[in-house]
């Protein structure tokens, strides 16, 4: 994908449904007694992978453009091949949790990519409850033995994961008693809760008072009730646009019906610290989720409410923002004292190596990086040139540096821009319909 560079972003958007809200709605409503419908379905790859797990394993599902009915007639089945998660570790993490608590084995594969991801995480606290998970030395294909009913446990993250939240979660609607998690390592995203508490089930929630640690818990055996969802637009698809409107002087951008969840929502305080103008109208609740309007106005002086010193992402910050840092990466080229990352080793383990990469890409585009273990350190501001970048077969790489080439001297490319197509296939129509050049 070729890219020139833009004078400014200027209109309106509306975006596909949330990615990690559409596998939980389709996930939990295959779970329920009766027919589901999901509004505003993700039209991404990754989600596709889910439903055709869940054709699999016995659920009628009907699509009509971007929108699902989900419908169970009895249980599950056991399915005739393996699982094919694709390129979703959300796919295969959270739906390990419910294949743990049914009466029949079932193997969850994925490709390239996905089998090189770690699950340690979700199999030892599977084990716990009596399942039996198969691996390859702790990585995809899991063979998964599910055991009724499952036992419940009390857990402690050792990660800060929703999706291996999530895991344990689904699989405590199938155990006899109380499940419970407790996230220690700071609070992740919290779209399970509120699904599952939209379709009937009693989740118990308790955080501390400053929200540096949570507990979350479910009694089972739970049975769930067909619920309508109404997906809104997915936040870390709007990250891209907010931060390409907030670096371009002169920009003034709205995005529509975007989801607001607070565990989702760190990047926009991150930004506005640094001087974007950013203004959240129409905020209400949607099928248990926040939804509002987000309008974003350029400014000439990014960065201008910085003393000169670097600013610093760590801790819970990062971990909260651990979708968003490869962009953030992008915009701290844009900031008077530069930016450094830092407790993110995380993105070491995501489709690609994301610090690697953003790393060898703003080094290509003229940026001063110095690389970590666990982040990066951008030294100043920079003027990002246009260069030949690579995605590394990674969507959020290829997005974040399509929002860096709008801001570079000169055409860059993006070699595996397909990539995309993962959690946003409009994502270049979509970015090209508020560009001005």
């Amino acid at each position: 994908m070729k890219i020139s560079p833009a004078r400014r972003i200027k209109g309106k958007v509306r975006l596909p449904g949330d990615k990690s809200i559409s596998h939980r709605a389709v996930l939990v409503a295959a779970l329920a007694n009766g027919e589901s419908h999901v509004q505003n379905f993700s039209t991404s790859q990754d989600c596709a992978s889910t439903l055709a797990c869940l054709r699999e394993l016995g659920v009628s599902i009907e699509r009509k453009g971007n929108d699902v009915c989900v419908a169970v007639n009895g249980s599950l089945r056991a399915p005739a091949k393996s699982l094919d998660c694709g390129n979703s570790g959300s796919t295969m993490r959270m739906l390990a949790g419910i294949l743990a608590g049914q009466d029949f084995a079932a193997t969850l594969t994925g490709d390239n990519s996905l089998q090189s991801r770690p699950m340690k995480r979700i199999i030892e606290p599977l084990e716990m409850m009596g399942a039996r998970v198969v691996s390859q030395q702790g990585r995809p294909p899991l063979r998964i033995e599910g055991h009724r009913p499952l036992e419940p446990i009390t857990y402690e993250l050792p990660v800060a994961s929703a999706q291996v939240k999530t895991c344990l979660l689904l699989a405590g609607l199938f155990a006899n008693g109380r499940t419970e998690i407790r996230e220690t390592l700071g609070i992740t995203r919290d779209h399970t809760e509120r699904m599952l508490q939209w379709f009937g089930a009693p989740i118990e929630i308790v955080q501390t008072r400053e929200k540096r640690s949570s507990t979350c818990a479910v009694v089972g055996p739970v049975g769930l009730a067909a619920h309508g969802v109404r997906v809104p637009g997915d936040f870390s698809s709007a990250t891209f646009f907010i931060a390409a409107a907030a670096l371009l002087p002169g920009s003034e951008l709205e995005i529509e019906a975007v989801g607001l969840n607070p565990t989702r929502t760190q990047f926009l305080a991150t930004l506005r610290s640094l001087g974007a103008k950013i203004e959240i109208t129409a905020t209400r609740e949607d099928c248990n989720e926040p939804v509002g309007t987000v309008r974003i106005q350029g400014t000439d002086s990014p960065g201008e409410m910085q003393d000169g010193s670097a600013i610093t992402i760590e801790g819970q910050v990062a971990a909260r923002l651990i979708d968003e840092l490869p962009l953030l990466a992008v915009v701290g080229t844009q900031t008077p004292g530069g930016l450094v990352i830092r407790d993110a080793r995380e993105l070491r383990l995501k489709e690609t190596d994301r610090i690697a990469a953003t790393v060898k890409n703003l080094r290509a585009m003229g940026a001063q990086v110095e690389e970590y273990e666990d982040g990066l350190a951008i030294a100043r501001r920079a003027r990002l040139q246009g260069a030949r970048l690579d995605s590394y077969g990674d969507h959020r790489i290829a997005m974040a540096f399509s929002v860096a080439a709008l801001l570079a001297e000169g055409d860059s490319e993006i070699f595996g821009s397909e990539c995309v197509a993962i959690s946003f296939p409009e994502f270049f129509d979509c970015l090209e319909s508020v560009v001005e050049r």
